[in-house]
């Protein structure tokens, strides 16, 4: 679980060196080299549903002290989970995705990655215990429910009811987690955040956001 007294902000930690997974290492050299993990039909998407990859190892310096256990809250095809996992082999990342198509690709691409500190949930986010997490990043999963949005598919149910439920859902949770609680939201309405967590950092123009609570 979370150690505390570690103050890491985003940057601090190193990449691994060339000595480790080198055999994979080229997928994280960019965006078009992790593209190549997925079919054309998942790169198409990449632009607007999946985490780039200068975002993801800000995230993960942040995110991943000590031995933390960290959940990304709809994951898609798993690439913040993946790119983190290689990042920060100290830390455990989590990713929860109701689409079980998606999470084919994602496993596929932890297999050819031989990532072991990586775990993907095929189901709904409401349905996990939150205290077995200690650290969450939200790259805005319920925003796909409001009219007009870019959807990744059609095989599940979109509303504004689901929208407003599913950022309640999540207030309550992260309410209940201890102070020093991490989070990462990136284009996030912050409906989700709860008044004691604050920014202690921010970038690409407020979009993305680190969060500690006290």
């Amino acid at each position: 679980m979370m150690q505390q007294g570690q103050n890491n902000l985003p940057g601090e930690l190193n990449a691994p060196g060339d000595d480790i997974r080198t055999d994979t290492a080229r997928f994280f050299h960019s965006d078009a080299h992790f593209n190549e993990l997925y079919p054309p039909e998942i790169v198409s998407l990449s632009r607007r549903h999946w985490t780039p990859l200068p975002i993801a190892r800000k995230v993960a310096a942040f995110l991943a002290i000590g031995n933390a256990q960290v959940l990304d809250i709809g994951c898609g095809v798993g690439k913040f989970c993946l790119a983190a996992g290689h990042i920060a082999p100290n830390g455990t990342f989590y990713g929860v995705e109701q689409r079980k198509r998606l999470l084919r690709h994602a496993e596929k691409a932890k297999k050819a990655l031989r990532l072991d500190n990586v775990h993907f949930i095929n189901a709904n986010f409401t349905q996990l215990n939150f205290r077995e997490f200690d650290h969450f990043y939200f790259y805005n999963a319920f925003y796909e429910n409001l009219d007009g949005t870019d959807k990744i598919d059609d095989s599940i149910d979109y509303s504004a009811e689901l929208f407003h439920y599913y950022n309640r859902f999540l207030h309550r949770q992260l309410d209940q987690k201890p102070a020093g609680t991490r989070l990462v939201t990136f284009h996030s309405l912050e409906d989700e955040v709860p008044r004691d967590f604050h920014v202690v950092d921010s970038t690409h123009s407020n979009l993305l956001k680190f969060w500690i609570k006290s």
